[in-house]
């Protein structure tokens, strides 16, 4: 009874520190910059789809998998390539979906992006196996080290966490930066921005690149982990569990969303799939998405700001020029 115990806490602590990565890049792309990327989830996914491909190995023609760039690099190069796929489709995606659109309508555009991709993913057999996805798709290191299930479950949360709590450096060192200071000042006034002189496109097409490069991160420590990459996990309705932890934890702070997606995507989501059934099959589960609508439109009536509201930033006066 306990070692199944562990076994679930381990497998828990990878979902949150993957769900964490992509908290910490919505919340750079739409907390600092004002980017409403309703699209996140077609990054992550390609991001996973790059990592199992360069897992599996070549694709033969006797194969029941079919797929694109068939390869078995080693670790960690998979994860590197994950992170590229995600940041150079962020950017073509970007360079069509923030150009001179106005800002709730490239939510809108980005929306419709990620609808179109999961259909044309379902319907393409040949490049991303249709709608049955990919299977067998090896765990990292794991003949290697040479240690237990539960040993490898550990050792691999522990490396997501290592990874989170990278990224997490990263985003608040880019956050209090000076480009960060730009990227407020664009998402609060975009025309005072842009008569400042700063490039409002420029900008917002670095940070989506970015998230993107996060989200394809933390795909590909998904479906490393799980094994498996099937379009049909990868809708948009993830995204807006995302948009709910970020918006309950607190948007444009960091450790809000940290607060938020221990709350939504593990506690709401993840747990009631460990109790009893109740009714008919499915019903938990439609309970799990009524919760979380739910939810939603009880922070944004009553708390709009989040547990932890973002913290203001003040420019302190430059005492040396007054001394002067």
């Amino acid at each position: 009874m306990l070692s199944s115990w562990t076994f679930f806490i381990s497998t828990l602590v990878v979902y949150f520190g993957v769900d964490l990565l992509s908290g910490l890049s919505l919340n750079l792309q739409f907390g600092y910059a004002g980017v409403i990327n309703f699209g996140y989830i077609i990054f992550q996914a390609a991001g996973a789809y790059a990592a199992a491909v360069v897992t599996l190995g070549p694709s033969g023609p006797a194969s029941f998998q079919h797929y694109v760039f068939g390869a078995k690099l080693p670790f960690p190069l998979p994860l590197l390539l994950a992170t590229a796929v995600g940041a150079a489709l962020a950017g073509v995606v970007g360079l069509f979906g923030l150009r001179r659109i106005r800002r709730d309508y490239q939510a809108v555009v980005l929306l419709i992006v990620s609808l179109i991709a999961l259909q044309l993913v379902q319907a393409d057999v040949p490049l991303f196996n249709g709608s049955n996805g990919l299977v067998g798709i090896p765990r990292p290191l794991q003949s290697q080290l040479a240690l237990t299930p539960q040993g490898y479950q550990w050792a691999y949360a522990a490396w997501v966490l290592a990874l989170c709590a990278l990224v997490y450096l990263l985003v608040r060192w880019l956050s209090k930066s000076t480009w960060g200071r730009s990227l407020r000042a664009v998402r609060d006034q975009e025309d005072a921005a842009a008569s400042l002189g700063l490039n409002v496109t420029a900008l917002r097409l670095q940070v989506f690149v970015i998230g993107g490069a996060i989200a394809g991160l933390s795909g590909g420590l998904l479906v490393e982990f799980i094994g498996a990459w099937s379009p049909d996990a990868w809708g948009y309705a993830e995204t807006f569990v995302i948009f709910t932890a970020m918006f309950v934890g607190g948007v444009g702070n960091y450790r809000g969303v940290l607060l938020g997606v221990l709350l939504v995507p593990i506690l709401f989501l993840q747990l009631p799939q460990f109790l009893p059934q109740i009714g008919y099959p499915g019903l938990t589960g439609s309970l799990e998405w009524i919760i979380v609508g739910l939810v939603w439109m009880a922070i944004l009536l009553l708390r709009p700001q989040g547990i932890l509201p973002e913290r203001r930033a003040l420019a302190l006066p430059d005492l040396s020029r007054e001394a002067a």
